[in-house]
């Protein structure tokens, strides 16, 4: 089933409709996007099955880079890890023909948070004028000695980029709160945490609400609002209830027409605050098309997918079997996998896509002891061209036991991002 939102409305399908509905659907998604992979010279390879970068149409998708150096090692401080990270992640952009100014929009993740400030200072000294949006969060203990894995989106024309400030707000940290292209906004991560005087309101309530209205700060200054948001990360802290962050969320949007979302449980985020939201907004609201296949109901705060004009932006996907008896019953990740897979592919084939279309993914997994089974099964959806990826464990493993009622805690995400090719 699908529904939509054209100029910011909800329409509701019958037989006659679902005819005209898709053919909305292709008229969106008809025009075909250039798409090729980026690979630098001079060594640099992906550690799994993925490109390094992504170039779709007027957007470079650029997978997460550590801060391994060429010959294997890693720097022992912070800011030499980021200053390494930055290099691999300027290293694929130039291959593309761009540089960091081109940036966009990149997401940061520390396995310590208290490493922050060592973190900022180095990211200034690449990216101190006109930075792009960015958000950061804290991710579980890494093993290898690497601290910090940075992912990147770049525009083609670095005329499309355009900063977007908050009126009276001094940005004192190395990001911009929103960066406007030609067809979309990108929205740095907003933070449960008054802008003005850092102060973190007691009650989640309150918290989730401040860090939308901030998000929504961030929209109004470039002249939308949350109607135009098309994709949100919420990136939730510790002691954050789902139920109350969700019942919070919910008032922001239209029900049954909300962004795509992937909801990330992480270990920290900066400043001490317990909840943040980043996303991407587009500008022309018209070019907003929430889609939603037969076997899921209409949702207070997420939509399977939502497009922005020919991009598709796909909320994170589990091993849920959908509908009726629904539930995680695969004990295994690379079962898991497989169903998470089946139900990314309900999304993309309800839009006419398939797994040709996708160009950047986000895996995240209960624990990265599981990379390479993850790999083998992930491998067998992309026999073409490998999207982009960033690979994330954000949280201590869960244990692995049936609960009570027989379903079995998930152990991977996905969510996506894909263009007509």
């Amino acid at each position: 089933m699908l529904s939509f939102s054209m100029l910011g409305g909800n329409f509701r399908q019958d037989k006659m409709t679902r005819l005209v509905m898709a053919l909305c659907v292709f008229a969106a998604t008809a025009s075909a996007v250039e798409v090729k992979g980026i690979t630098p010279t001079g060594g640099q390879k992906p550690a799994g099955p993925y490109t390094l970068g992504v170039m779709a149409g007027d957007y470079l998708y650029v997978s997460s880079q550590g801060p391994r150096r060429r010959d294997g090692t890693i720097p022992g401080t912070i800011e030499e890890q980021v200053d390494q990270a930055v290099a691999n992640v300027e290293a694929i952009v130039r291959a593309a023909g761009l540089t960091l100014d081109h940036i966009v929009y990149t997401h940061v993740y520390l396995d310590d948070i208290s490493l922050y400030d060592g973190m900022n200072r180095a990211y200034a000294r690449h990216f101190g004028t006109n930075p792009p949006a960015r958000a950061v969060v804290g991710i579980h203990q890494r093993t290898n000695g690497m601290h910090v894995t940075i992912n990147a989106v770049a525009v083609r024309d670095l005329s499309m980029k355009t900063v977007v400030a908050l009126p009276g707000i001094d940005v004192k940290e190395p990001y911009s709160p929103g960066i406007l292209t030609h067809d979309r906004l990108y929205v740095s991560g907003m933070l449960g945490r008054d802008l003005k005087t850092g102060r973190i309101p007691d009650g989640i309530d309150k918290q989730v609400a401040l860090a939308l209205d901030n998000v929504g700060a961030v929209l109004k200054a470039a002249g939308l609002d949350h109607r135009h948001m098309v994709f949100v990360n919420p990136y939730v802290g510790p002691n954050i209830a789902y139920g109350e962050m969700n019942k919070v969320y919910a008032t922001y949007f239209q029900f049954g027409n909300t962004p795509a979302r992937a909801t990330i449980f992480v270990t920290s985020l900066p400043h001490n605050a317990r909840i943040e939201f980043t996303g991407v907004a587009v500008r022309d609201l018209s070019k907003r098309l929430a889609v939603r296949p037969k076997n899921m109901k209409p949702s207070p705060t997420a939509s399977p997918c939502v497009f922005a004009g020919d991009t598709f932006f796909c909320s994170a996907k589990s091993g849920f079997i959908p509908g009726v008896n629904g539930g995680i019953w695969a004990s295994t990740v690379e079962n898991q996998l497989r169903q998470t897979m089946r139900n990314l592919l309900d999304n993309l084939e309800e839009a006419g896509m398939d797994f040709s279309d996708v160009v950047a993914t986000n895996l995240y997994l209960d624990d990265r002891a599981d990379y390479d089974k993850a790999n083998a099964v992930y491998k067998l959806y992309f026999p073409d061209l490998l999207p982009a990826r960033t690979t994330v464990q954000q949280l201590a493993p869960a244990e692995r036991r049936p609960r009570a009622n027989g379903r079995w805690p998930t152990l991977e995400q996905i969510s996506l991002i894909a263009v007509k090719r």
